[in-house]
């Protein structure tokens, strides 16, 4: 059940992940000494999840009624929790695209296409499927068209796959750096540019110098850079971290979250952690849906 407890860890610290930076996304700082846990005004704002794990929790619903993830199938979920009025936080791109689907526009034309396509909203949502086995490149793509029609969006998007399956089936080595076992096996991009800029940077702060905000090639690879910090750390003072960077928080966390989680299993994550996660409004909601993939997993 190794497998299992790894998709559960990944979708329990991406959501913690994204709870605890939505409090603080896109908040200024209005004091010299910032304390995320103390002093800072947004910390009266109670944890809570937004479309960042709504929509992975679409993504993992779509798994269960089709285990090849065909595109079909992940749009209509998402139009599904679309209507029901309940997303936070819908990125402009994701936002468009769930308007047109709801007209009745096909997977394939929906969205945001050319630069204002290439935000990390379909990096974020991406993780379940780095545990299907039929996944590939073209299905990741597709996938991700569905609300991002860009190159960077998608390499963003196969970024998080390559990680997370690279913990998976443990062909990435923990003690090496997660940046370049990714950087070879991605296309030529401006998100692997940044990723070989970034390769032998070990100060966090220096690349969030670089961007925090939701452009994928800012938010991508300093998830990565944070997940590799995390591994040989802790989550919980990654998610500090990043939090204290500003910019895209709830994203950025969420993503970090999701390949720590990945590494460290569910059984792995902190307790602290998992007090958050518990006292979420929608814990049960997404304990439902992540036991209903596991149970129907026969290779696990």
């Amino acid at each position: 059940m190794e497998k299992a407890n790894r998709f559960r860890g990944c979708i329990i610290a991406g959501s913690v992940g994204d709870a605890l930076g939505s409090q603080y996304e896109n908040a200024k700082q209005e004091t010299d000494v910032f304390d995320p846990l103390n002093d800072y005004h947004p910390k009266t704002r109670a944890p809570r999840i937004t479309d960042d794990t709504q929509l992975t929790i679409a993504a993992i619903e779509s798994l269960i009624l089709d285990p090849h993830a065909s595109p079909d199938n992940v749009a209509k979920v998402m139009v599904q929790l679309y209507n029901q009025k309940k997303l936070v936080g819908l990125g402009a791109s994701t936002f468009q695209a769930l308007r047109e689907l709801k007209m009745g526009q096909h997977w394939s034309q929906s969205g945001r296409r050319g630069e204002y396509g290439a935000g990390n909203g379909a990096a974020m949502r991406i993780a379940p499927f780095a545990f299907c086995p039929s996944i590939n490149p073209k299905r990741i793509r597709e996938i991700s068209s569905i609300t991002h029609h860009n190159d960077e969006a998608y390499i963003g998007a196969r970024c998080v796959i390559t990680a997370i399956q690279g913990i998976i089936s443990k062909e990435w080595n923990p003690a090496s750096n997660l940046i370049t076992y990714i950087i070879p096996k991605i296309p030529d991009t401006r998100v692997r540019d940044r990723l070989e800029e970034i390769e032998h940077i070990t100060d966090l702060k220096e690349i969030a110098k670089m961007g925090v905000d939701g452009y994928v090639v800012n938010s991508i690879p300093l998830s990565i850079a944070a997940a590799n910090h995390a591994i040989k750390t802790d989550l919980a003072s990654t998610f500090d971290l990043l939090i204290e960077f500003g910019g895209d928080t709830d994203t950025n966390c969420s993503i970090t979250g999701q390949i720590v989680g990945t590494y460290l299993g569910a059984s792995g994550i902190q307790e602290n952690l998992l007090q958050v996660y518990r006292s979420l409004s929608a814990y049960t909601s997404i304990e439902a849906t992540i036991e209903k993939f596991v149970s129907i997993q026969d290779t696990w």
